[in-house]
């Protein structure tokens, strides 16, 4: 009688094989997908994704800049004077500026990059400004030295880019108080933005509403010689008194 053991069918290591690639590839579309609703998620609710589309806050930041806006803010906080923020057109601050139609498959990949926050095809869409004065804030420009006051207090503005030899921005003279519920709102560049001085004959009389907010720029990701922080300069605005007790 003979000892012998019965050996496997000569398919099973093929078997086991094919089922080990199904396992791997399983394994990593199920991290792809994890990967790409935590991004989402990430890109709705936490941080988002702009480019700067003109030169209204030069030298802050530069045409084409790459930034991270923080869309926490909205929720669980409120905005000071200082921050650099990103909104929605209130109405009337863009012009018309149809978009020229993408090939479908461009389109597709530009879609699929936006949901994951490593496109920003809506940044034309959207404007970017210093915030100078929150609800109930008395802004005036501009006293005898050309400075924009709030509450009474003169601002002292470092990061206001100034024509060569001058020693203020041209003057736009405005004496507004901020409604509940908005910002005034300026560009670094004081000579070349469109920012709320200039469209207080829009239907918003130039207040940004809140509600129109995206979020709070506050990184520079792109060129790399310019990663960093955006400065608020809130010191520049410490010494302004609130509202109520402003004379």
């Amino acid at each position: 009688m003979s000892d012998e053991t019965a050996s496997p069918p000569a398919s099973a290591p093929t078997t086991r094989r094919r089922r080990g690639a199904l396992t791997f590839l399983r394994d990593v579309v199920v991290i792809l997908l994890i990967a790409l609703l935590v991004s989402f998620l990430v890109k709705t609710f936490v941080v988002r994704s702009f480019y700067i589309p003109s030169a209204s806050m030069t030298d802050t930041l530069q045409l084409q800049d790459r930034i991270l806006v923080d869309e926490l803010t909205p929720h669980f906080g409120e905005y000071g004077r200082g921050d650099v923020v990103v909104f929605r057109d209130p109405g009337g601050w863009l012009p018309a500026n149809p978009k020229p139609e993408q090939p479908p498959v461009v389109a597709a990949i530009d879609w699929v990059l936006s949901l994951v926050g490593l496109s920003a095809p809506d940044s034309d869409d959207h404007l970017i400004k210093r915030v100078i004065g929150t609800p109930g804030d008395h802004v005036v420009c501009c006293n005898a030295l050309g400075q924009t006051e709030v509450n009474g207090s003169p601002l002292v503005e470092p990061y206001v880019k100034l024509a060569p030899g001058a020693t203020a921005p041209t003057p736009v003279p405005f004496d507004i108080t901020v409604p509940q519920g908005s910002l005034w709102v300026e560009g670094d560049n004081r000579n070349s933005s469109k920012d709320s001085r200039f469209n207080q004959d829009q239907p918003g009389k130039g207040f940004v509403p809140i509600d129109n907010v995206v979020g709070r720029a506050f990184l520079i990701t792109w060129p790399f010689n310019r990663f960093g922080a955006i400065d608020f300069h809130h010191d520049v605005f410490a010494g302004v008194p609130a509202p109520e007790s402003a004379p």
